[in-house]
């Protein structure tokens, strides 16, 4: 079971989250997003979608994950965001720099069996550091070896394979617009793959 105890970022969203609600005024938009269009990219904290793609609430949905990457999760939101809301354009937006490209699926499963605590980076790969042995550590545990992480080996062709799976995807109109671009983390730049 997860820690439930106090947390101080925990007090800090609320407290903010009270400041937004005392001038909120957007109670009246409407679900469908403005511009008809979503956003699959990556949970990076580096980048803010509502910035480089220059959105306000209400414009665009917007669904993250680790490596912006098309897993079926990822396609079962943006089939809903057709069916449902109406969007007709999708842009998979992946980045430079991501961890995603820093390790392979082996590798995440092979970390997790031995230790399901945070692992660090020392400049060439992933590690679990030593730690002592306490009661209330987890064991690690085998079953990341089941689950597909869907890491980075080549970021141009990893955008480019995301494009084509969603748009040949069985349950995906062939009329929706699906485009791939890169984000650079150093300069906040975005370029448009082509085809």
């Amino acid at each position: 079971m997860a820690n439930s105890g106090n947390s101080k970022n925990l007090n800090a969203i609320m407290t903010a989250n009270s400041a937004y609600a005392e001038t909120f005024k957007k109670g009246d938009l409407p679900s469908p997003p403005a511009r008809n269009f979503a956003v699959l990219t990556c949970m990076d904290a580096r980048m803010d979608p509502a910035k480089f793609a220059g959105l306000n609430e209400g414009d665009a949905h917007v669904i993250r994950n680790a490596g912006g990457r098309a897993s079926d999760d990822a396609i079962r939101s943006l089939i809903i965001s057709h069916k449902f809301l109406g969007t007709t354009e999708w842009f998979v937006i992946q980045h430079t720099g991501c961890g995603m490209a820093t390790v392979s699926d082996q590798q995440i499963a092979e970390l997790l069996e031995e230790d399901l605590e945070t692992a660090v980076h020392n400049g060439e790969c992933w590690e679990n550091p030593q730690r002592e042995q306490s009661d209330n550590k987890k064991a690690g545990s085998d079953l990341g070896r089941s689950m597909h992480w869907h890491t980075i080996a080549d970021l141009h062709q990893s955008v480019l394979d995301d494009v084509h799976l969603i748009a040949n995807h069985p349950l995906v109109p062939s009329h929706i617009v699906v485009k791939g671009l890169i984000y650079d983390v150093a300069t906040g730049q975005l370029t448009l793959l082509s085809d």
